[in-house]
């Protein structure tokens, strides 16, 4: 018995590490979760089956920052454009620093209070890295001005590229992307001036005005979101490959090398319109209940839907190939590399789930202090656009690694 006080004793004065860190331990046991957490994140990330394509991947946005930083232009400038619509700043009161010395304070929500909130937006986000990864508008209009002004060369070659690629339905393509370009060129107007408005229209006549603008806007902003998809892989490729590359002489061969994923474009926005946009639409002409909730289970089919072809835009960009043969390509990566898949997709689905659980507490915490929300959304953004890039970068590294690997035709990165 003295034996056993004495050795406790001993244990509580002992200076040694191992019992600091557990004294540490007991007098903060909320940070037990923290560093299972970190933990099993530092186990799947040294011994997942594909660590060199995402090592890869981080290499590649080192040396080319503009494929994450792209990423960050885009979401801050839709964050811009949500705070200036929903929640303006109405004086420079508003810009109150003792906001952020308050922070202990706040009421932090738990996991359990937010966690519904975030599995469809990572699963969105994951899919984005296979067809569009960022929100184009409002810097879509800019975009569609650079395009009928035919900034660098941009209209001719997107014209030369669909004439050569589709003949006859070339120009129907181009029709349809050049009243697109215009209706996102109508949008910000209509939205600017709809107040004005309101005493000549009936206001139901406005909304209906706006919500089909907004409709036909979309398929810019999509295909614009695409060729960005597009431009940002060669960037990868290049990257890969060893290649040097002339800025404006890379946009114009990425609107040749769009021109060959516009078939399957063309797909995904047919499907996206007729489950997600058409019902928006219609709810401004008729009743359609539970239509304006944001349609989760509409825009979950289209997430799985877009992952269970996740390779074909890639093969489309980086090969001179039609649709069907893309597809069939799609189908032996899956056969050969299933394994290696479903590793990055639960590597993306990490990352993007803490991410936007991150946002959810964050948000649900700063509840209406609007200079601190500004903050987080910078900071948000900023991070958000750097795993995005990249994630994509990664994808591009391992679908070209594993697709090229198995026919033998070129060596991989050398340097």
């Amino acid at each position: 018995m003295v034996e056993c006080c004495t050795a406790f004793s001993f244990l509580q004065h002992s200076n040694t590490p191992s019992v600091s860190l557990l004294m540490t331990w007991q007098n903060a046991p909320a940070a037990y979760p923290l560093l299972a957490l970190s933990f099993g994140y530092s186990l799947v990330m040294l011994f997942n089956p594909v660590r060199l394509s995402l090592r890869d991947g981080f290499r590649c946005i080192i040396r080319f920052p503009r494929i994450w930083i792209t990423f960050v232009v885009f979401g801050l400038g839709y964050s811009s454009f949500q705070f200036a619509t929903f929640s303006p700043l109405n004086g420079s009161d508003q810009i109150d620093w003792n906001q952020l010395v308050s922070v202990p304070s706040w009421h932090w929500p738990h996991l359990v209070e937010i966690w519904q909130q975030t599995p469809l937006p990572t699963l969105e986000s994951i899919a984005g890295l296979f067809d569009n990864a960022t929100t184009t508008y409002p810097l879509s209009v800019i975009a569609a001005v650079l395009i009928l002004f035919n900034w660098r060369g941009l209209h001719g070659a997107l014209f030369g590229a669909l004439r050569k690629r589709f003949h006859f339905g070339g120009l129907l393509i181009y029709l349809i992307v050049l009243v697109s370009a215009l209706a996102s060129l109508l949008k910000p107007i209509v939205f600017w001036r709809l107040p004005e408005w309101g005493g000549l229209v009936p206001a139901a006549g406005l909304l209906r005005v706006s919500a089909t603008v907004d409709a036909v806007a979309f398929i810019f902003e999509y295909l614009f979101g695409v060729y960005v998809q597009v431009y940002l892989i060669t960037v990868c490729f290049a990257w890969i490959r060893g290649l040097s590359f002339e800025e404006g002489a890379l946009f114009r061969f990425a609107v040749r090398r769009f021109s060959f994923v516009l078939k399957w474009a063309g797909i995904v926005v047919l499907i996206s319109t007729l489950l997600v946009r058409v019902p928006l639409l219609l709810a401004y002409f008729m009743n359609i209940p539970h239509v304006l909730d944001y349609l989760p289970s509409q825009r979950l089919a289209m997430c799985l839907f877009i992952i269970c072809f996740a390779s074909v835009q890639a093969s489309l960009t980086l090969h001179n190939e039609g649709l069907g043969d893309a597809i069939r390509a799609h189908g032996r990566f899956l056969r050969r590399n299933w394994w290696k898949f479903g590793w990055f997709i639960l590597i993306c689905g990490i990352h993007f789930a803490l991410l936007m659980a991150c946002d959810a507490v964050a948000t649900g915490a700063i509840a209406d202090r609007l200079f601190a929300l500004i903050i987080w959304k910078c900071l948000f953004v900023a991070v958000r656009g750097f795993i995005t890039g990249w994630l994509l970068a990664s994808w591009v590294c391992l679908f070209r690694h594993y697709e090229t690997a198995a026919a033998g035709q070129e060596r991989w990165i050398q340097y």
